[in-house]
């Protein structure tokens, strides 16, 4: 290949292409990265100014999350001294663990309604994009017009309406309540990007399993949903990110039951106030499932978003 070559980039574009994408990963992961070191240092270290890039690492941020204390007197502490590492953290600040925190079942909450919304969406907008692919439906157009623009009202414009109806209904601080509300607000994005990927599933390959004696629904059994396998992967990473990171709904519908984790975390407060550290520490757990999911689907979610579900 030619110095000269139109398709081989030079070495000074290979280093200046580099830059850029090391550039961007520092930006995108610095404040991913301060957030984890927070969850690791002290109250005072995360409080301190100027900022504190080299500080001595503790597990008091983690052990604040997951533990409900409270302050006892020396002579308490003296009589009942720690027996665990993680007491004695708490034995230092002259408080007990007087049980678990709430952390723990907002973050469960947060699993079941997140993938429960998810896996509704994706299952009732396959079912829908493979109507509006394959069947003639009267003012098709018009109707996921219609479907699609549902998406574009912000929350708090529906916010009133939807808190009257739970009321009325009964689903207010409820996991069925999130789950169908999140379903419904994925629906519209689910039925579009799935429409799109099975438009280019040929129609010879169902047709050729009809002939063959398959059943229309074994047909799109058999046939369509493994070529739409990358398609159903993107956009369940779609619908999971809005579903785990909603915070307007869940704020105005949830308080206890089914809240989820991230109008909680907010909220955590320690002995003088905001616990930096422990809110650091439950934004780090809290972006694991969907960090995992993500990365388990990350080849799906290229090819999908590249190339639609026509396999080479």
């Amino acid at each position: 290949m030619s110095a000269h070559s139109i398709t081989e980039p030079s070495v000074r574009q290979k280093w200046f292409a580099g830059a850029l994408v090391a550039a961007y990963a520092l930006i995108t992961l610095l404040p991913l990265l301060w957030i984890i070191a927070t969850g690791f240092k002290s109250s005072s270290d995360a409080i301190a100014y100027p900022p504190k890039i080299l500080f001595e690492p503790t597990l008091e941020g983690y052990v604040n999350l997951f533990t409900a204390q409270t302050r006892q007197s020396p002579e308490y502490l003296a009589q009942n001294p720690p027996t665990t590492w993680y007491e004695a953290i708490v034995h230092d600040k002259g408080m007990v663990i007087a049980g678990p925190s709430r952390y723990g079942e907002r973050f469960m909450n947060s699993v079941i309604i997140g993938f429960g919304a998810t896996f509704l969406s994706v299952v009732l907008g396959t079912l829908a994009a493979y109507a509006f692919s394959r069947y003639r439906i009267p003012l098709k157009d018009d109707l996921l017009f219609f479907i699609l623009s549902t998406r574009m009202m912000p929350p708090i414009a529906v916010a009133i309406p939807i808190f009257l109806m739970f009321r009325n209904l009964g689903l207010s601080d409820t996991h069925a309540g999130m789950i169908l509300l999140y379903t419904a607000v994925n629906l519209s994005l689910a039925v579009w990007l799935l429409k799109g990927f099975i438009d280019e599933i040929p129609r010879e390959y169902e047709e050729a399993a009809l002939i063959d004696g398959y059943t229309r629904f074994q047909a799109f059994m058999k046939v369509v949903l493994p070529q739409a396998a990358t398609g159903i992967a993107a956009t369940a990473i779609f619908c999971l990110i809005f579903s785990w990171n909603e915070y307007a709904f869940a704020v105005l519908l949830t308080s206890g039951t089914a809240q989820t984790a991230p109008p909680f975390i907010p909220t955590i407060i320690g002995v003088g106030g905001q616990d930096w550290p422990a809110v650091a520490a439950g934004a780090t757990i809290f972006l694991v499932p969907v960090m995992v999911f993500t990365i388990l689907l990350r080849k799906h979610l290229l090819r999908g978003i590249t190339f639609g579900a026509v396999r080479k």
